[in-house]
């Protein structure tokens, strides 16, 4: 009898995950910029421009719907101010460059991430590459601190900007800051207990090269944004975490003297505001009301894109500075014009006016409250709450409460945009997409 040789079919060969795209940007934020360097496009931006093209020609192939009308209606709003603005932009070219870099941060890059993350597994992955980019860059600003490398502060190079160089020096404190809190969304979530001690580990780790970033601005986000996800997560575990936190600040500045002095000094000087404040205060208020007088003078649709700089002395008063100073890190001493008010909120006020600040921050109310809502759902049906939902919310809760210190800028940017892009995931992604890979 004749034997017939059967042939098994070959197993397809896995495919990448689609979100590995992201981490890309992700990863490349930890390459060193050239010392002086700060202008032109930094290679994460070009990678997420990337990034939104891949996203579109997924959908092109798989000919499928590409957002739902909620998160159409919800990551398209700022649109609309953006446009308002942007035909009263100053200068011709002033309104296309300031059109695409909101576009990307808030609407493009976002609804990219949105459609390129599958499930929790994506999530983690991302968010995971987030905490491996923040000790790196934490990394970085401690060995700069110890051995007096970093960027100029107070006259000693000791300020820890990571590979961000001394003109981007919220870089590296915006990285730590938001590895830290997904570091915390992990510790907090359903996941085995040795991926929650290892997450609570690294929060831990990234407290000090916070600290030595002296940055008043990712401090204040950080604390309000842990404090967010702890009461979140409980007030019992928020007691217990916070006792836990306290010993090892006290440890690192207390018992080693970590920068005690120097980090007692700028703590201060948050609440300094009329009682003899430092120049960086002054200058940061005083561009504030710049910012308000603008608005004053065009109240609904603002001086146009990118208008700040050229508005700003006109709005002015004689206690602004004429710049900030930098040095170290790599990089020689410079002057750095002051042309923004370091105000997410005022600078889209006086640029974009009511309009534009309506749209955008109307954006971010819906993506906060649907992903509280969606938290909220989650808790009481299942009886916990994934950790994809701590680090999605505590993101948002970060950049909502960063924007009243900082607006946009740098490299360090394209990470914001990821930041919305997991924060739309998880307030405007369907309940099933949530649970697979959970």
């Amino acid at each position: 009898m004749a034997h017939v040789l059967t042939v098994r079919p070959t197993a397809r060969p896995r495919r990448l995950p689609p979100v590995l795209a992201v981490v890309a940007v992700v990863a490349l934020l930890a390459l060193p910029l050239a010392p002086g360097g700060g202008g032109g496009a930094h290679p994460a931006d070009v990678v997420s421009a990337l990034v939104v093209l891949y996203s579109a020609l997924r959908l092109l192939r798989d000919r499928r719907r590409p957002l739902s009308r909620t998160a159409a209606v919800v990551l398209g709003l700022p649109v609309l101010g953006l446009a308002v603005a942007a035909v009263g932009a100053a200068s011709p070219g002033a309104g296309p460059a300031g059109l695409g870099r909101y576009l990307q941060v808030f609407v493009l890059v976002p609804a990219a991430v949105l459609l390129l993350l599958r499930d929790r597994g994506d999530v983690r992955l991302l968010t995971w590459s987030m905490v491996g980019l923040a000790l790196w860059q934490g990394a970085v600003g401690v060995h700069q601190y110890v051995t007096a490398t970093g960027a100029s502060y107070q006259g000693e190079r000791i300020r820890a900007v990571g590979t961000f160089g001394p003109q981007d020096v919220m870089g590296m404190a915006t990285v730590v800051s938001l590895g830290l809190v997904c570091a915390v969304g992990l510790a907090l979530g359903r996941t085995p207990a040795r991926q929650r001690l290892f997450a609570a580990g690294c929060a831990l780790v990234l407290l000090l090269p916070l600290a030595l970033s002296f940055s008043r601005g990712a401090w204040i986000a950080t604390a309000v944004t842990c404090a967010v996800q702890l009461l979140l997560a409980g007030v019992r575990r928020a007691l217990a975490v916070g006792a836990v936190v306290v010993a090892a600040a006290v440890v690192l500045v207390g018992g080693f003297g970590v920068g005690t002095a120097m980090l007692q000094e700028r703590v201060g000087s948050i609440t300094e505001v009329t009682d003899a404040p430092d120049q960086s205060v002054t200058d940061r208020y005083t561009m504030w009301a710049a910012a308000a007088g603008m608005w004053r003078e065009r109240p609904l649709t603002g001086v146009g894109l990118k208008g700040f700089p050229e508005h700003r002395d006109a709005h002015a008063s004689l206690a602004l500075s004429s710049g900030s100073e930098t040095d170290g890190a790599g990089a020689g001493y410079r002057r750095q014009p002051l042309l923004s008010p370091h105000n997410m909120y005022l600078l889209v006020l006086a640029e974009q006016g009511l309009i534009g600040l309506l749209c955008l921050a109307g954006s971010w109310l819906a993506l906060l409250v649907l992903g509280l809502r969606r938290l909220i759902a989650e808790r009481r049906d299942r009886g916990a709450v994934p950790d994809c939902a701590f680090v999605a919310c505590g993101l948002l809760v970060w950049q909502l409460t960063d924007f009243a210190y900082a607006d946009i800028g740098g490299p360090s940017t394209v990470l914001t945009a990821v930041c919305f892009g997991l924060a739309a995931w998880w307030a405007l992604g369907s309940r099933e997409q949530g649970v697979a890979g959970r």
